[in-house]
């Protein structure tokens, strides 16, 4: 669990998920005079490895090649598509669930059975990209018992950021209602009165 995920209380089950999607920051707006960079903390594969390592995902399988990391990007590109959709979308989009699912074949996963433990899921993969099957199994996980439908991407076009929805009817659109909720609000509303006249 990363110092972002505890910051915005996203729970320990959806942190790497969280994390991984959000290793692409694609904002581009100006709040007070700064303009937001926006940045890829997976510029090449020993970044990814490092935040593999950084996270607790990284083994002892190797490092990580050119062909291994077009796979993660691949994951991380069908996973951001994939949040970016309504959750009701989410289960009849038919490309979006095909792109995931193609994304997630190379992390194949078997279920260990353990004393005290129960059934368990665990990487099947043991080189270098193994620690990214922690992003398959939160996904089944929360799949099961709901909470993946309240990851969602920002509505906001300039953010595109991905949150963990806290409310409870699961209704945000925004990350931050103060900041991307209030911009596309205020835009929206200036529309209106020029429309109006």
């Amino acid at each position: 669990m990363s110092r972002e995920s505890r910051k915005f209380k996203v729970p320990d089950a959806l942190a790497n998920v969280y994390d991984f999607a959000n290793t692409l920051d694609l904002r581009h707006f100006t709040h007070f005079g700064v303009e937001h960079p926006q940045s890829d903390e997976l510029a090449g594969p020993k970044e990814l490895a490092d935040w593999m390592v950084e996270r607790g995902l990284g083994g002892d399988g190797g490092r990580v090649t050119p062909a291994m990391f077009e796979t993660a990007l691949r994951l991380r590109e069908a996973l951001r598509a994939y949040l970016q959709c309504d959750p009701a979308e989410r289960r009849r989009n038919r490309d979006v669930l095909g792109a995931l699912d193609r994304a997630l074949a190379p992390f194949p996963l078997r279920v260990e059975v353990r004393a005290g433990r129960g059934a368990t899921l665990s990487a099947a993969r043991e080189d270098a990209l193994a620690g990214l099957s922690a992003v398959a199994i939160e996904l089944h996980d929360a799949a099961l018992v709901g909470t993946l439908d309240r990851l969602k991407m920002c509505a906001s076009e300039e953010c595109r950021r991905v949150f963990f929805d806290r409310s409870k009817p699961a209704t945000r659109r925004w990350c931050m209602s103060t900041l991307c909720g209030n911009r596309m609000k205020t835009r929206a509303y200036r529309e209106r009165q020029r429309e109006a006249k």
